[in-house]
């Protein structure tokens, strides 16, 4: 068995040892699990920002909420736990089997990309373009409306009006290409977004960023970690993989999304990786992790998310930062209570 299975099992077996939500907390939040012993608990809470009222919020089921280090100008970063009645199993399998779809209201459609996908296959799934974006991708220029390459923008650019009907078609081969360049090369092989003027927004840079940044995954899931970062390569004992093309209302705008989804799963709990390396528009990329052990009758789930997003750049940014953050924090929050209710 790989070392991160082992490392699993030792975190779980910390449960029935006394380290409890200290744990599972730590797990989420790139502090040292060795750390997390009973003499230094309090400090743990203060390093977390977790207030001694909030785990009594826990203890009763409700949502409490974790800071997570922001490393990037664009970045947003957030974290949640909730404890549930329902066995980590339970949570899992939900997971695996429903996907975000069925938490994530915000999620209009949700397609499974098998490996062995052909364009043609492709362009079968379930995306479709609203109205207004697609009438606006013929006359689509560099900016910040649509996250394309500068070499997408000039594909689409040969469109001539009399075929806009193909506009569609035209986009989902461009989606295509851009799951065969990630599946190819990982992180190196995603295109940069044209902004304009000289400038790109790089999502492949700010992926690395967002996995760089989770020193549990370093420090106690090697495997994990080296296959996340260096992805493709040789997975972990117990990891599956799969690739969604996600259809989502996002400023209410439709918009594809590209995920690819790590889950490493042992008996008594899991681990859930995903990754968004192609965004539509509005945000440039997404990692969220997502980890269910046991706790008292039920499981403890922590929730971290690390958006990236030009919107809360430049003038103003600690303002922006404060008020996305705490957006994202409350989406987070319903998408904990609603595995907890799907669960009931």
């Amino acid at each position: 068995m790989f070392k991160c299975n082992k490392t699993l099992k030792k975190l779980f077996d910390d449960y029935k040892t006394g380290s409890k939500i200290i744990s599972v907390l730590v797990l989420s939040c790139a502090f040292s699990v060795q750390a997390a012993s009973p003499i230094h608990i309090q400090e743990l809470i203060q390093q977390l920002g977790i207030l001694q009222q909030e785990l009594v919020n826990l203890e009763r089921g409700k949502v409490v909420s974790f800071q997570v280090t922001e490393n990037d100008k664009k970045e947003l970063a957030a974290g949640v736990a909730i404890y549930i009645s329902s066995a980590p199993v339970k949570v899992v399998e939900f997971l695996r089997n429903k996907g975000m779809i069925a938490v994530d209201t915000e999620i209009i459609s949700q397609s499974l990309i098998p490996p062995q996908t052909t364009l043609s296959s492709f362009k079968e799934l379930n995306f479709k373009l609203g109205d207004k974006d697609e009438a606006d991708l013929l006359t689509a220029k560099p900016g910040d409306t649509f996250n394309l390459s500068a070499q997408e923008f000039k594909t689409l650019q040969t469109i001539k009006s009399e075929h806009a009907d193909s506009i569609a078609e035209v986009y989902k081969k461009i989606l295509f290409e851009r799951w065969q360049g990630y599946r190819k090369e990982g992180l190196k092989g995603i295109a940069t977004y044209d902004r304009g003027a000289g400038r790109v927004s790089d999502p492949g840079k700010e992926l690395r960023t967002a996995i760089l940044s989770n020193k549990v995954l370093f420090n106690h899931f090697p495997e994990l970690y080296q296959a996340w970062l260096n992805y493709p390569g040789v997975m972990p004992a117990n990891a599956e993989e799969r690739f969604f093309l996600i259809n989502r209302q996002v400023e209410n705008r439709s918009t594809a999304v590209l995920l690819h989804r790590i889950i490493l799963a042992e008996k008594a709990g899991g681990i859930i990786l995903s990754r968004q390396f192609y965004v539509g528009h509005s945000y440039n990329s997404n990692q969220f992790i997502i980890g269910c052990l046991p706790y008292r009758n039920g499981s403890l789930i922590f929730y971290t998310n690390r958006t990236f997003t030009e919107q809360v750049a430049g003038f103003g940014s600690g303002l922006k930062h404060s008020i996305g953050r705490e957006q994202m924090r409350r989406r987070m929050e319903k998408h904990l209570i609603n595995i907890k209710n799907a669960l009931k």
